[in-house]
């Protein structure tokens, strides 16, 4: 029962670690493209239309799923604990 307990309080906490990291995320890739419109000012592109463009390239890149090893590395390290220590 420790166990299932372990692994419900596990999971809620790193939910709530991948929420903040991924919204951090988002928030500075958000600001970043905010400044390069600022300096380039390119013709004819809307602010809020150059940013939801470069929102869109970011939910397809590389980074975004990146984060996702919040879960898997606990994961893992719990697991090889648990196998070497037994």
């Amino acid at each position: 029962m420790n166990f299932v307990r372990l692994l419900v309080f596990g999971f809620l906490f790193l939910s709530v670690v991948y929420l903040c990291v991924s919204l951090y995320s988002r928030s500075v890739r958000r600001e970043k493209l905010e400044a390069e419109w600022e300096e380039t000012r390119p013709e004819g592109i809307h602010r809020d239309a150059f940013v939801k463009e470069g929102m869109k390239e970011y939910e397809a890149s590389l980074r975004r799923r990146l984060i996702l090893l919040v879960y898997v590395i606990p994961l893992v390290l719990v697991g090889a604990i648990i196998y070497f220590v037994n």
